[in-house]
């Protein structure tokens, strides 16, 4: 294994981080929400009057950083290694196992893994070993 230190950023990576966090913290203290980014979504769908706003700020604001970092910043390159039917699939099955798993990294991950949730604890563990398998198989699955 091996570093790209050529295309590493950690401080990019420690602004985006600190972000998320800062979010997620916000929605906690003022309105008491988790900062789950695919039941943020799901609700916009069937929210009601006054549930829609402040989805909406928040997933533009989701959309918005990367544009808004480029204005002061570099960003790496975008490098998919996967055509776009690959693409679509793998959104796909992220979408319906955030389903099923009440939830999705953001939800569980920065949310519940900081409150100890047993239920994201795993949920979590089972996203990485996951990705660390997908990630096995694709460079050494033939």
């Amino acid at each position: 294994m091996s570093i790209d230190w050529q295309h590493f950023t950690p401080i990019s990576s420690l602004a985006g981080g600190t972000l998320i966090g800062l979010g997620a913290a916000l929605l906690v203290l003022f309105d008491g929400r988790i900062a789950g980014v695919s039941g943020i979504l799901g609700g916009l769908l069937r929210a009601a009057r006054g549930e829609r706003a402040w989805r909406i700020a928040f997933l533009g604001g989701l959309l918005a950083a990367a544009p808004l970092w480029r204005l002061f910043a570099p960003l790496a390159p975008a490098q998919p290694v996967a055509g776009g039917a690959w693409l679509v699939a793998a959104g796909l099955l992220v979408g319906i196992g955030t389903r099923y798993g009440s939830g999705c990294t953001s939800g569980h991950g920065v949310c519940g893994v900081a409150r100890a949730s047993p239920r994201s604890l795993a949920a979590t563990a089972l996203f990485v070993a996951a990705g660390f398998a997908t990630v096995f198989l694709l460079r050494h699955g033939g």
